[in-house]
């Protein structure tokens, strides 16, 4: 039974990002894109996350302080937030349909989406990346798991912020009122 805990996060996510490569493939032509620096500044974030919760051990013990007793319920819990969190991402990106891109950009014949999740919050899809990254912390239970939920959280918030501005450049007044009336990551607060 021990396999299933060690495999069960790797294999979620491993389902997850072969999803959203598949779905890659059928979206709209770019009009604009993001700087390179700043993909590559993601890229590297995602790269010392992934480290951080892979590595069995990274020679800093103070990573691996136990915040509560790991066990089922940190598990069971986790693994249900991830799984939620995953779910509404993908929720998010067929909603978003062919507008979706991995790179902040606007599409040829680029569509507002407020429906769906985006009623919800203006990025669903980081909001529930960052559902995924925080069930791994609670289930791992150690401090290494919460530093990689704000590492994550920062990348999109840095994300969002130039993300925002194309949509503002793009959409004007409409995107101003969308904004003003949904958050950005979370329901009524952020």
């Amino acid at each position: 039974m021990l396999w299933f805990y060690e495999s069960f996060f790797p294999v979620v996510w491993i389902v997850f990002l072969l999803y959203w490569q598949i779905k890659a493939a059928d979206t709209k032509a770019t009009q604009r894109l993001e700087p390179a620096a700043s993909r590559i500044f993601r890229a590297l974030i995602f790269v010392i996350a992934i480290s951080l919760l892979s590595i069995p051990r990274i020679p800093l013990r103070w990573l691996y302080v136990q915040l509560w007793p790991s066990g089922y319920w940190p598990f069971w819990l986790g693994a249900a937030v991830t799984v939620a969190g995953l779910l509404f991402a993908v929720w998010a990106r067929e909603h978003l349909g062919r507008n979706w891109s991995r790179s902040v950009t606007i599409k040829e014949g680029h569509e507002l989406i407020t429906t769906g999740p985006y009623a919800v919050v203006r990025h669903p899809i980081y909001t529930g990346i960052l559902a995924g990254f925080l069930g791994m912390a609670i289930a791992i239970s150690q401090v290494r798991g919460f530093i990689v939920v704000v590492l994550i959280f920062a990348v999109f918030w840095f994300k969002l912020s130039m993300e925002e501005e194309f949509m503002r450049s793009q959409f004007g007044e409409t995107y101003a009122a969308y904004a003003r009336q949904t958050a950005a990551l979370v329901p009524y607060l952020l």
